[in-house]
């Protein structure tokens, strides 16, 4: 079954831009009616797209859109968008609970405006537009609802540096858990969620420039979402990953969905069932995975502390760079170090054997890493992977993205020395 079929119509929040239009464009390319929910009515300084330029690209998609202005934490317009698609539509088979808001920070620095804000979009307001709109779905011949949110991973790591937003994301999660059983048999309720960051306006903003290159477009959210909504409703409890649901069907080109095929690729949130499987993929796919787990020994092996905790990382470091290592790296680092030990360092691994010292480089350097120096010492000692200091804020990447993953490499060969 194709959404075609019954002149499906469906419900999808925050539909305006990312995840969500990508859903609604792929749906109206089947002739769907698409109820486009979404705060954005006159454009955003900062993000891209409306409700009504959305419906436009449904429309010439080839579906019929029904553009909402709707925050769902508020009842009564989220009450009123629902008669309105129900009036215009006749009914609501599918409902799509993409609207999500993000904020990657302690509990000390998430201001309690941002707590509610999380709180009241991801988990009340995805109960609230679930609950309104079942009984409009039981009368739905194939109804659905697909919540995106990651499977509940209860690993601390996963909490300890956004507890708010996670609380907030695993609450959607847990409307999968509880509703698809409370209407098992009359109501399919699932989750999905992508394997690597996808490339939309909130990763920009998360990530800064650069970040692109490392994710994959939406479009493999909405080839997944499809194969699900397609399902009998019987198919249901599941939490579902976009590129597992398609490996079942029989993809194998995932090139397709990278907004630079071959581009290692950043690895979403929530998913460390099996790193090291994770990090096998990666490397089938050519990436140079900025997350394997460090030798567990070489947290406690100590480091010399007399000149200084970035004097003697920067003293192991001259003792493992090679000539190997230069024309694999290809590339000229500077880090600006803030806080207790601060200041310029450089890392050199363009020409030569590589070199390494204090201040600027003498040449220009291809990618500026500013951090902390204790969050730096804690990297170079396996104990702060790049992509979690990068992902929660830690780190700020300026220039060559890859680089910053290629730095792995040479961490490895630290901890190996240090043993």
């Amino acid at each position: 079954r194709n959404y075609s079929n019954t002149g499906c119509t469906l419900f999808i929040t925050g539909a305006s831009r990312g995840i969500g239009k990508a859903i609604a464009l792929k749906a109206a390319r089947d002739g769907a009616n698409i109820v486009i929910a979404a705060k954005t009515a006159e454009p955003h300084p900062k993000l891209p797209g409306t409700i009504y330029t959305a419906a436009q690209e449904v429309e010439a998609a080839g579906g019929k859109a029904l553009p909402c202005v709707v925050d769902i934490r508020d009842e009564q317009q989220v009450e009123e968008a629902i008669q309105k698609a129900v009036n215009t539509f006749g009914g609501i088979d599918i409902l799509v609970n993409n609207a999500s808001a993000i904020s990657l920070t302690g509990t000390l620095e998430t201001p309690m405006k941002k707590v509610d804000l999380m709180l009241g979009i991801n988990l009340r307001g995805t109960y609230l537009t679930s609950k309104l709109l079942i009984p409009h779905l039981l009368k739905s011949h194939n109804p659905h609802i697909l919540n995106l949110s990651p499977p509940l991973n209860l690993n601390p790591v996963w909490f300890k540096n956004h507890t708010a937003y996670t609380m907030a994301k695993y609450g959607m999660s847990m409307c999968v858990l509880g509703m698809a059983e409370e209407f098992r048999g009359q109501i399919a309720v699932n989750a999905l969620w992508p394997r690597t960051a996808i490339q939309t306006a909130a990763m920009d903003m998360l990530g800064g420039e650069g970040v692109g290159k490392q994710c994959r477009t939406a479009d493999i959210i909405a080839d997944a979402a499809y194969v699900i909504l397609s399902q009998p409703k019987d198919y249901t409890g599941h939490f579902l990953v976009d590129e597992d649901i398609l490996k079942e069907r029989g993809v194998q080109d995932f090139d397709q969905y990278a907004v630079q095929p071959g581009h290692p690729l950043l690895p979403d949130f929530f998913l460390d069932e099996a790193p090291e499987t994770l990090v096998q993929q990666m490397e089938q796919h050519g990436a140079t995975p900025a997350f394997k787990p460090p030798p567990s020994s070489s947290s406690s092996s100590a480091v010399p502390q007399s000149s200084g905790p970035i004097e003697s990382t920067f003293d192991i470091i001259r003792g493992v760079i090679n000539e190997d290592l230069v024309k694999s790296t290809q590339g000229i680092y500077q880090f600006d170090l803030s806080g207790e030990h601060g200041g310029v360092w450089f890392l050199d691994l363009k020409s030569g054997s590589g070199s390494t010292g204090r201040g600027e480089p003498a040449a220009k350097a291809d990618v500026v890493m500013t951090m902390d120096s204790s969050d730096f010492s804690k990297m170079f000692s396996g104990k702060l992977k790049p992509t979690m200091a990068f992902m929660t804020g830690k780190l700020k990447i300026k220039g060559d993205m890859t680089l910053a993953i290629k730095l792995e490499k040479l961490m490895g060969r630290m901890n190996k020395a240090k043993l």
